[in-house]
């Protein structure tokens, strides 16, 4: 049974793994060889002339700062709001409490596609659009986020909370000493998945953005492939390098994001 499962997890990550170390080849080999077949990928010359190219000769470097900045800066103001949301829906009594947890819960059943029209006018009217404002405020907003967290936080033990109440911690300090550090595996979830929802996000930047030096990636590669629609090294350099924030940036939260998703139910 134990190597039955061992098999079946090698597999799975050869399963993943192949795309991978073939978009990273391509990248390397030169423009208009023959790679149809998979010994074509391991035969030389390599070369990094493509990585060079698009360092210089295109705005690659410019639209990952943008997407790097919008997609931390969403991922961060998530995570603050939707916890404080989160925090007051789950330990504090208050009037409707339960009124606006289905509220928020509502949320999660309408999709973004159906709210862009009002959404545009929105920031319209506030002199948002083509801007970086314009493309994080709206995305703030998260049920997800304070669906999740309020889940993790009720099973903080209100006994705890009291004892710290009682020693003189007021609810902001209780909310940043105890139930925060507590949270940590649902907090490392929601930054991971909500920072590769911005880093891949294309739609409302589409809508949002005209000023080529606000594209972000997903705006900004499609215009590079286009020119290169018969030759898949530029593209495939280009991809790569987009990877590598996201990439990492899972490794570093590998740990908190398997204990996260395993605590709150989340599927992949």
């Amino acid at each position: 049974m134990r190597a039955l499962r061992l098999s079946l997890s090698v597999l799975l990550a050869l399963f993943f793994l192949v795309p991978i170390s073939w978009m990273l080849i391509v990248s390397i080999k030169d423009e208009g060889m023959k790679i149809t077949g998979v010994l074509d990928w391991y035969k030389p010359p390599y070369t990094f002339d493509a990585y060079a190219y698009i360092f210089q000769e295109t705005s690659l470097v410019r639209w990952m700062f943008n997407s790097l900045v919008i997609a931390s800066a969403v991922t961060m103001l998530t995570l603050l709001v939707s916890s404080l949301s989160a925090f007051a829906l789950s330990k504090i009594k208050f009037r409707y409490q339960k009124f606006m947890f289905v509220l928020i819960l509502a949320g999660l059943l309408i999709p973004g596609e159906a709210i862009l029209i009002s959404l545009y006018q929105v920031v319209k009217e506030l002199g948002l659009l083509d801007s970086y404002q314009g493309l994080i405020l709206p995305a703030v907003a998260s049920p997800f986020a304070v669906v999740v967290l309020k889940s993790f936080f009720d099973a903080v033990p209100n006994e705890l909370l009291e004892s710290a109440e009682m020693d003189g911690g007021s609810k902001l300090r209780i909310y940043a000493s105890i139930v925060m550090p507590l949270a940590k595996p649902a907090l490392a979830s929601i930054v991971i998945l909500t920072f590769i929802a911005q880093w891949n996000n294309f739609l409302w930047p589409f809508i949002a953005i005209t000023s080529e030096e606000l594209f972000t990636l997903p705006m900004g590669i499609p215009t590079l492939m286009t020119q290169y629609s018969e030759d898949y090294v530029r593209p495939m350099a280009i991809n790569s390098v987009a990877s590598i924030p996201v990439m990492v940036a899972f490794l570093f939260f590998e740990r908190q994001i398997v204990k996260g998703l395993s605590f709150s139910g989340i599927k992949g």
